[in-house]
């Protein structure tokens, strides 16, 4: 098999793009385990400190929001062809996917740091979700792919589909406050409540999925958020849908990122994927990462 290579026209100019966003996702990740030395102690011996740290583990994780590939196996590849020497003890492939499944929570804490808009921010949000189908439709028959782990049919104004859910809480400054994975079959009420957890008021601005008196004043009750729908303000419909906007960008530029494109085998893996591409997303609408 021929070694995969850069599909750019000025390899130079690519090289020396993601050399620069390899140093700013390095330096992040690795600060973050400097600062939290008691996390980065997370195995069991105090002595298994591996020649290929966590913090360059996640950044080849990370990577692959950078080079625009499919896979975090792709990204492997390319990474091993054009900065091995970046990397000097780089694992297989097979163990480099097992440490960054072993290290699901640091995901989850590192996307936590960059999920909290600015103290002087306005409160405003927007709030959706987006199918995650697992297979095509012609697959639908036969399919069985994580049902055992949620799973489900589903469907959207597109048709049906067969798979997960994913629920995102965004500032609408754009940076991603929160998500959420649920079978296919969910409401897309149920997560709403979990999402504004650490959100302190606000208005929250939804499609229809999440109209009824009922849902908005548990809402407004428990969050202190008010929630707007678009059959709440007919004379407005125009403005609310340029807010909306918003989130399908978000949205989009996910999408952009492969997230609707589905290769793991279980529901940690796909959970585990989605955070890294969400913490990407992040990173670079936060500045830390250049775009």
């Amino acid at each position: 098999m021929q070694p995969l290579t850069l599909p750019l026209e000025d390899d130079d100019l690519m090289m020396n793009s993601v050399d620069h966003h390899m140093t700013e996702i390095y330096y992040f990740v690795d600060e973050f385990f400097k600062t939290h030395s008691s996390w980065a102690r997370w195995r069991r011996s105090p002595h298994a400190q591996p020649a290929f740290s966590d913090a360059e583990v996640l950044t080849i994780a990370l990577l692959q929001g950078v080079l625009e590939v499919a896979t975090l196996k792709q990204t492997y590849r390319l990474v091993a062809h054009n900065w091995r020497t970046a990397f000097p003890h780089l694992p297989s492939y097979k163990q480099g996917l097992a440490r960054v499944h072993q290290l699901r929570p640091h995901v989850s804490r590192l996307l936590a740091l960059t999920c909290g808009p600015a103290p002087s921010a306005a409160r405003l949000y927007l709030i959706d979700s987006k199918p995650i189908p697992l297979c095509q439709s012609i697959r639908h028959g036969r399919v069985r792919l994580l049902r055992d782990e949620g799973a489900y049919f589903g469907k959207t104004s597109k048709g049906w589909f067969f798979g997960f859910k994913l629920h995102v809480l965004r500032h609408i400054s754009g940076r991603v406050l929160n998500l959420s994975l649920t079978p296919g079959n969910g409401d897309d009420r149920a997560p709403a409540l979990t999402l504004l957890q650490h959100v302190d008021g606000g208005v929250l601005v939804g499609d229809l999925g999440y109209r009824g008196a009922e849902f908005a004043a548990g809402v407004a009750e428990e969050a202190e958020v008010l929630l707007i729908t678009r059959d709440q303000v007919p004379t407005h419909k125009f403005l609310l849908s340029q807010v909306r906007q918003g989130i399908e960008t978000t949205f989009s530029q996910l999408w952009w990122k492969f997230v609707d494109r589905v290769f793991s085998r279980s529901w940690y893996g796909l959970w585990n994927t989605l955070q890294l591409k969400v913490l990407y997303y992040n990173l670079v609408h936060a500045g830390i990462v250049s775009a």
